[in-house]
């Protein structure tokens, strides 16, 4: 299936991991897992074809899906069905099929001859893929990761980033690829749609890498565990599941500090006798081989890790502002004949939190952007009230110049800070040396959403609109945002599957989409935060 040996993955300068080797075959479901930038993305990017190590092989065989974090695939005006079915090359042979159809309903003589010779070779081709069954197989898929029929018949370009991304992940598990690798596979799924994965997933035969900071996922679905530390740059292989994992790791940490601290004792003991043995000409050779004894004997352990950084956020101490800084009146928004939501009036007070509820493609999204001014309203208008500083973090990073270095993004939020105050606060998002060259295209998902973050903390922003802002981030990181959300004094709009996220916020408002109703936040609305 996929057989790594001798990797060496580097980003720029940084070394990434070094020789690090593995094999996933059939029936392996390994859980990738490590801190954001250890580089999960860039490894299972790699091992898709789409990139070289910078040494080593890496051998596929057999069919790789590869979902990324951020899919932008796939031709904007195509059906979201037909998405899917291209997965098997369906969609070009159902296409095929209804030219056919409609020529020998409406031609004569050669032409309709032709096209029923053409129907009959599309059939043949269409029932050695599946046919109806596997037609039947996708439509299933899709209405279990909460793709109703409305949706799979849009076209892609008027789909909300979740969507997009769940016909994506729809369309690698129907291609009936023998390798699955899955960044960030429950990104934008509602509770229904991760617990049908799940059972999804234990039951795929083929080979599995999974990236997901989902635990409920990991520890259900993975028999394998992979460990990138950024650290020492390798992957500690645990051919065991999450919870065994999560032992045996941490009687290794025990074993290494044991090894270490017997080293470092031993080899003090014969620093301490080769110093005393210098002094006499005649014993100055022995010394000598004392001290390089002691340096092998450190040199050969393994290093013990280090802890983790983390980046240190704190939201940015708000602008001066005016009572109601942003309201919005009478917005309505549709994409072709499909009405996203109508006659939604909001008002966002100087302080106030307001969480975003609603199923699915009921518009979360684009009424942040509307709030944002990066899209129109079909009617209604959106008021910049006296002061507003707007600061929008976007799920899909669209705030952010992926053609632009790390550091030029941030100069471009912040221009009036000195490059060294841009490289300080950069740095406090994990973000030195040489990583700030790097365009921003290349970053994986939750370096993506530390940079954005990074933005927003420079902004002055006295309202917030953060749409999904825990998503991609590790443990330790997605505490650090919710912290800032606690102790933020000014105004946000918040959209989130994220329980924790909400309750960080403490609301005082819902909106629910896409009807526009606004009430006061209670303890009802709690159980419909991952359901929305």
């Amino acid at each position: 299936m996929i057989t790594a040996s001798g990797v060496e993955i580097r980003v720029g300068s940084r070394l990434l991991m070094d020789d690090v080797s593995f094999r996933v075959g059939p029936g392996d479901r390994v859980g990738l897992v490590g801190r954001n930038g250890a580089g999960k993305t860039t490894l299972t990017r790699i091992i898709s074809g789409d990139g070289q190590p910078a040494a080593g092989s890496i051998t596929r065989t057999g069919e790789v899906g590869y979902l990324p974090q951020d899919p932008r695939t796939g031709d904007p005006e195509i059906l979201g069905r037909d998405r899917i079915l291209s997965a098997r090359g369906l969609d070009q042979v159902i296409r095929g099929l209804r030219a056919a159809e409609e020529t020998m309903a409406t031609q004569e003589g050669e032409k309709r001859d032709r096209a029923m010779a053409r129907y009959a070779r599309l059939e043949a081709e269409f029932t050695s893929r599946g046919g109806y069954a596997a037609e039947s197989e996708a439509a299933s898929i899709a209405s279990s990761l909460g793709l109703p029929e409305r949706v799979l018949s849009q076209q892609l370009r008027t789909l909300s980033g979740g969507q997009r991304r769940r016909i994506e992940l729809a369309r690698i598990l129907f291609s009936g690829a023998q390798t699955l690798l899955l960044d960030e596979p429950t990104n934008h799924l509602d509770a229904d749609s991760v617990v049908w994965l799940r059972e999804h997933l234990r039951g795929y035969a083929g080979g599995l890498m999974i990236i997901s900071h989902d635990v409920s996922l990991i520890e259900t679905v993975v028999n394998k565990v992979f460990y990138l530390d950024a650290n020492r740059q390798v992957i500690d292989i645990y051919n065991m599941g999450w919870h065994a994992y999560l032992t045996q790791r941490e009687a290794d940490e025990r074993r290494r500090h044991r090894e270490r601290a017997n080293a470092e004792k031993k080899a003090s003991a014969l620093l301490a006798q080769a110093d005393k043995m210098r002094a006499k000409a005649t014993k100055a050779v022995a010394a000598q081989n004392m001290a390089r004894r002691a340096e092998r004997m450190l040199a050969g352990l393994e290093g013990e890790r280090r802890t983790d950084k983390v980046a240190r956020l704190r939201f940015p101490t708000p602008a001066a502002c005016g009572r109601t800084p942003l309201t919005a009146e009478g917005l309505s928004k549709s994409y072709g004949s499909l009405e996203i939501f109508t006659d939604v009036d909001l008002a966002i007070d100087r302080g106030s939190r307001v969480v975003v509820l609603g199923l699915n493609g009921a518009g979360k999204t684009t009424l942040l952007r509307l709030l944002a001014g990066i899209d129109d309203p079909d009617t209604g208008e959106v008021v910049a009230g006296h002061g507003l500083r707007l600061g929008y973090y976007a799920q899909e990073h669209e705030t952010l110049d992926v053609r632009r270095t790390v550091l030029e993004n941030m100069k471009s939020a912040a221009p009036d800070l000195d490059e060294t105050e841009t490289r300080k606060v950069l740095g406090s998002f994990l973000f030195t040396g040489d990583d700030v060259d790097k365009p921003a295209g290349v970053l994986s998902g939750g370096e993506k959403t530390r940079l954005a973050l990074a933005t927003l903390v420079v902004s002055a922003a006295n309202v917030l609109l953060l749409d999904e802002p825990t998503n991609n981030l590790d443990p330790a990181s997605r505490e650090e945002v919710l912290a800032a959300l606690r102790s933020y004094e000014g105004a946000v709009v918040l959209v989130s599957h994220d329980e924790g996220a909400v309750t960080a916020l403490e609301p005082e408002r819902v909106l629910l989409l896409p009807d526009g109703v606004e009430d006061l936040w209670g303890r009802d609305y709690e159980d419909l935060v991952a359901l929305a």
